[in-house]
C-alpha cells in the first residue's frame, strides 16, 4: 500500500488559518464538480471549524460554491436532538446552513431521531447510497473529510482506548465514550481513509504539545487516535496556525 501525500500549511493566525481553510475547501469543490460533478463533504464538530463556517457563508466566498452541487454530511456526531446547542449540526446550521441557498437534500444529518445503532446504520446507508462510486458503492469516497483534533489526540469521536472497540468491516458505528460520558456516531478509519481528501484543521497553542507527539512521535493510534488518519489513495492535509505548530515548526 502506497504513502499517502501529506502536507502541512502553517498560517500565521487563526483568521488566517481560517481563510486558507476556506479555500482549501473551495479548491477540493471546484476540482470535485469540474471531474464527478458534486461535492461530497464532511464536516467536522467542535468549536474550531465555526469560523471557517461563517467565512463560507460571507459574502466573499458564499457565491464562489455551487450549493446545489455540495453535499454537506458530518464526520461525528453528539447522540443529541437537532436543535441542541451542542450537537454539530446545530453549530454549522447557525453558523453556515442558514445562512445560505442550499436544497434540503443536500443537507445529510445525522438521524439521531432512531436509537444509535440505528442511526449509525442508516448513516451508513445513506453514504453508501449516495456517496459511494459506481464502480466500488461498498467503499464510499468523500471528496473531503473535515477533521479536527482534541487535546488529547482523538478525532471525530475515536477518542483514546476506544479504536479496538471499533468494528473493521463499518463505516459508521454508534458506541458510548466513557470519557465525555456520551453516546456518539462516528465515521471510523476505514470510512476516513478511503476519502481522496482528509484535512484536519487544528489551532492554538493548548493543541501544540499534543500536535507533535501525533506528527512525530511513536505510532500509537489507540492513545492518539488522530494518527490512524492515512488516506489509502488519498492525500492529508494538516491546516495548522502558528500557535499550534510552534515556533520552530
Amino acid at each position: 500500500m502506497a504513502e499517502p501525500t501529506v502536507s502541512i500549511s502553517i498560517s500565521p493566525d487563526s483568521i488566517a488559518l481560517m481563510q486558507a481553510a476556506v479555500r482549501h475547501i473551495l479548491a477540493l469543490h471546484d476540482e470535485s464538480i469540474a471531474a464527478r460533478g458534486v461535492f461530497h463533504i464532511a464536516l467536522s464538530g467542535g468549536n474550531t471549524p465555526n469560523a471557517m463556517f461563517r467565512r463560507m457563508a460571507g459574502r466573499g466566498y458564499v457565491v464562489r460554491f455551487n450549493w446545489s452541487r455540495t453535499h454537506l454530511w458530518w464526520s461525528d456526531e453528539r447522540y443529541l436532538p437537532p436543535d441542541s446547542p451542542d450537537c454539530n449540526y446545530n453549530m454549522a446550521y447557525e453558523a453556515l446552513i442558514g445562512s445560505i441557498t442550499i436544497p434540503d437534500a443536500n443537507v445529510h444529518r445525522v438521524p439521531v431521531s432512531l436509537p444509535a445503532d440505528q442511526t449509525a446504520a442508516q448513516y451508513e446507508a445513506d453514504i453508501i447510497r449516495l456517496v459511494g462510486p459506481a464502480n466500488n458503492p461498498a467503499m464510499p469516497a468523500f471528496d473531503c473529510v473535515m477533521l479536527g483534533m482534541g487535546g488529547d489526540g482523538h478525532t471525530a469521536s475515536l477518542f483514546p482506548g476506544t479504536l479496538a472497540h471499533i468494528p473493521a468491516d463499518r463505516l459508521v458505528v454508534a458506541h458510548y465514550v466513557e470519557k465525555v460520558a456520551m453516546q456518539r456516531i462516528t465515521f471510523t478509519p476505514r470510512l476516513i481513509n478511503a476519502a481522496r481528501h482528509v484535512a484536519f484543521l487544528v489551532s492554538g497553542s493548548g493543541k501544540r504539545n499534543i500536535l507533535q507527539r501525533v506528527l512525530h512521535g511513536p505510532h500509537d493510534p489507540d492513545t492518539l487516535p488522530s494518527q490512524i488518519v492515512a488516506p489509502v489513495n488519498g492525500e492529508l492535509t494538516w491546516l495548522l496556525d502558528r500557535d499550534a505548530a510552534g515556533p520552530a515548526a
